[in-house]
């Protein structure tokens, strides 16, 4: 249980042992990154209308922030999908049962959930090793670590990649066991339905025939339930968008004025999806890494959407990626679902 050791001697071997346990695919993080995030800032200041990418959220505050998200009451989308995999992980886990099989987690956040799963799978007579996937060496780090607590019996390999990358190593990853592919959380809502469609498409071809993809999928709802979600009533979701623009200023040298920017979530319903922007109160220019950015009175800046599905939705998903769909599951109030497909044909 080295996740809980302090002294010096005990973080070395920790850090010996998370070394052992990680496959990196990322490059270093560094110059790269910094002119990534700034040229990425440049040119959504420069639409018209402004956006901000989403990704950039989670700075070391922001992901702090985003926990705390996943505990208010109006955030229901932990809980359901929690629900789902406590209702319904031993049908989930049934396919693999007796069988060798490495659970992929792309994005695993804290990782709670999937220890739900993975205790499912173990139950059945899996043979599972576990393999995080993420960008971030610290949130494998975590998540490793709580598995180490949790499920000391469980064989773990963080790899430090971006999903692409990650996909692609999918491709490469060993032929003799099975794969479940983890996308969970709606984690796809942040995508428009033409990316969300090229994701399936290449996880699709990255896989072989007997292996399998669950998907969360945010439903469609009452709109008072979703607004609650995104704008709840203690401002930590409007503090985590401004967040961004705290990490624009510290890390690129910008001087947005934090309380000139109101927080706004709204549901589109043409487009089924949430969205949210950062509403310039008052007539400005914003200075961002050597460039002025001019912002008009109640302009807004577009930094998230959250698509939300019909189940007809998550079925043609599957289908136009050349899926079988094999189930879907949904909490107890049929507020989320995941989706469990599978690639056509046997090993």
């Amino acid at each position: 249980m080295f996740g809980f050791m302090t002294t010096r001697g005990a973080a070395a071997k920790r850090a010996k042992r998370l070394e052992s346990r990680l496959v990196r695919l990322a490059r270093e993080p560094g110059a790269n990154d910094f002119r990534r995030f700034e040229r990425d800032v440049h040119e959504g200041l420069g639409r018209t209308p402004k956006s901000l990418p989403s990704l950039y959220f989670y700075d070391a505050r922001g992901s702090e922030l985003f926990r705390r998200i996943m505990d208010l009451p109006e955030y229901y989308l932990t809980r359901a999908e929690r629900n789902v995999l406590e209702r319904h992980g031993a049908e989930i886990a049934a396919p693999f049962a007796g069988k060798p099989c490495d659970v992929v987690d792309l994005g695993a956040g804290d990782g709670a959930k999937t220890r739900i799963l993975l205790g499912h799978l173990a139950r059945a007579g899996s043979d599972v090793r576990y393999v995080p996937v993420d960008v971030s060496e610290g949130a494998l780090a975590t998540v490793l670590d709580a598995c180490a607590v949790e499920l000391p019996w469980l064989a773990t390999a963080g790899v430090v990649a971006e999903y692409e990358a990650g996909i692609r190593w999918l491709s490469r990853s060993d032929a003799q066991r099975s794969r479940l592919v983890l996308f969970l959380g709606s984690n796809v809502g942040n995508l428009d339905d033409v990316m969300a469609r090229g994701f399936f498409g290449s996880l699709h071809e990255a896989l072989l025939p007997g292996d399998h993809v669950l998907v969360g999928f945010d439903l469609v709802k009452d709109i008072g339930v979703l607004q609650a979600a995104y704008d709840d009533s203690s401002g930590v979701t409007a503090e985590f968008n401004v967040n961004l623009l705290r990490r624009i200023n510290r890390e690129l040298g910008g001087n947005f004025d934090l309380g000139a920017f109101h927080h706004y979530a709204t549901f589109a319903p043409a487009r089924r999806a949430m969205e949210s922007y950062l509403v310039s109160r008052k007539r400005q220019t914003v200075r961002v890494a050597r460039r002025d950015y001019e912002f008009e009175a109640w302009e807004p800046l577009h930094t998230e959407i959250s698509r939300k599905y019909y189940a007809s939705d998550v079925v043609g998903f599957a289908e136009e990626a050349s899926f079988v769909p094999v189930g879907l599951f949904f909490d107890e109030q049929r507020l989320f679902v995941d989706a469990l497909w599978r690639v056509e044909g046997r090993r």
